[in-house]
């Protein structure tokens, strides 16, 4: 397994744990609104983060092959996050546009955390 493929399964064994926190946190909490939004932008941001996995491996692919390389899908990506906003403006009592936000940022903030994880643990050996 080439090391992007680390990377992703271990980033997406954290995000789910902490989907599993926030349904946790809608069902028994009062914060129904907070956990909803942070489920629905924690979804998009995990779906992003796997398109991008996909992305780059073809990227590399073609790249390593001679071929014409194509885009890494940024607009998909942002209208991923949009639909989200979407869903938050047509529906303002279940979603906030402010924890969607939190949610749609987890990935990268996962993707920090871990980095100084593996960087300290490689320091350790």
């Amino acid at each position: 397994m080439n090391e992007l493929q680390q990377h992703w399964r271990r980033h997406k064994s954290y995000i789910l744990y902490l989907l599993s926190i926030y349904v946790l946190g809608w069902a028994f909490t009062p914060y129904e609104q907070a956990f909803s939004s942070l489920l629905l932008g924690t979804v998009i941001s995990l779906y992003n983060g796997w398109t991008m996995v996909r992305k780059v491996e073809r990227f590399g692919q073609a790249v390593a092959s001679g071929q014409k390389a194509r885009s890494l899908g940024m607009m998909s990506r942002m209208a991923a996050a949009a639909l989200a906003v979407f869903i938050a403006f047509r529906w303002p009592e279940q979603f906030s546009v402010g924890w969607i936000v939190l949610g749609l940022m987890t990935s990268y903030i996962v993707i920090i955390i871990d980095f100084f994880f593996q960087k300290t643990k490689g320091e350790e050996r």
